[in-house]
């Protein structure tokens, strides 16, 4: 199955959902970054909800990014989306080994631990929209939950779930965001609690061979929802040589002149997507021409 979003709304607009299936895009990052399990899992959350909530943009060149900064051996992660699918993210220390959780699974909370998820849209206003809480549990759902009730007002659930195979590579990935708009009524609100309370898992949904239509089907069921599109997701990198041409001249003259001296060609890789770039002494030369 390709990767991709459904958007659709219930309840007579009282409701707007999004759902996807993600695995391609997970394992992509899995592969760029060499990921073990639990950070695979945790990346592979915050790419989901990043790619759902990246769908909620209005313009073209709208961005979103989702930082989570904790205690634990992960230490962090970045994601950043497009309002076209697009999605790209990192962790900074991406081969953390844990044993499982008390459920038996893989303890992404632990790898976490405690501490900020940052959201920051950027709309081209003069400045960024940026909300920031504090983590719940760690494990990216209840904590992109938090964040929509409390930064943005909007009473929201959010599931995610990556299931590994044996071999370590992705199974299924996937999830789900359920929003309800102002004035929704209790009779509305009820029938999701009671829908959301016998709602299985994403990965389960998704292990049954069921689609992100029937996933929304179940958490929408008796809310007459309807589907108002449906978009391809992917994990992409806009990293190019040029870009990369920029950051190494931000570093300064005295940095450049130092790596000329050295007398070696050099590697840079982009933190989104591992991407390696080399620059040989004469690219280097021409970059301290124009860090001037």
């Amino acid at each position: 199955m390709k990767d991709y979003i459904v958007r659709a709304t219930a309840a007579n607009a009282g409701i707007r959902a999004f759902a996807a299936t993600t695995k391609n895009l997970v394992e992509k990052a899995r592969c760029a970054h060499n990921t073990s399990p639990v950070v695979t899992a945790a990346l592979g959350r915050l790419l989901t909800g990043g790619a759902m909530m990246g769908a909620m943009l209005k313009g073209d060149d709208d961005l979103l990014t989702l930082q989570v900064s904790g205690d634990g051996p992960i230490r962090g992660m970045t994601v950043t989306a497009d309002s076209k699918g697009n999605v790209k993210g990192y962790a900074i220390n991406p081969q953390v080994m844990l044993p499982p959780s008390k459920a038996g699974k893989l303890d992404v909370g632990g790898g976490v631990g405690q501490g900020i998820l940052r959201v920051i849209k950027d709309m081209g206003l003069k400045e960024p929209y940026a909300g920031q809480t504090v983590l719940q549990t760690g494990e990216i759902a209840e904590d992109l939950t938090y964040y929509f009730a409390t930064s943005e007002q909007v009473p929201s659930s959010v599931g995610l779930g990556v299931l590994m195979e044996k071999d370590n590579t992705v199974k299924q990935a996937g999830g789900f965001i359920v929003q309800l708009m102002p004035f929704t009524e209790d009779s509305v609100i009820d029938r999701l609690e009671k829908n959301l309370s016998t709602f299985s898992s994403v990965t389960s949904v998704l292990e049954e061979g069921k689609t992100p239509e029937e996933m929304l089907e179940l958490l929408l069921s008796g809310l007459d929802m309807e589907i108002v599109d449906t978009m391809p997701t992917q994990f992409w990198c806009n990293c190019d040589k040029k870009r990369v041409e920029k950051a190494v001249i931000s570093i300064g003259s005295k940095e450049i002149k130092e790596m000329i001296s050295e007398n070696k060609d050099i590697e840079v890789k982009c933190h989104f997507c591992n991407s390696a770039y080399t620059f040989t002494i004469e690219d280097l030369k021409e970059l301290l021409k124009k860090s001037r």
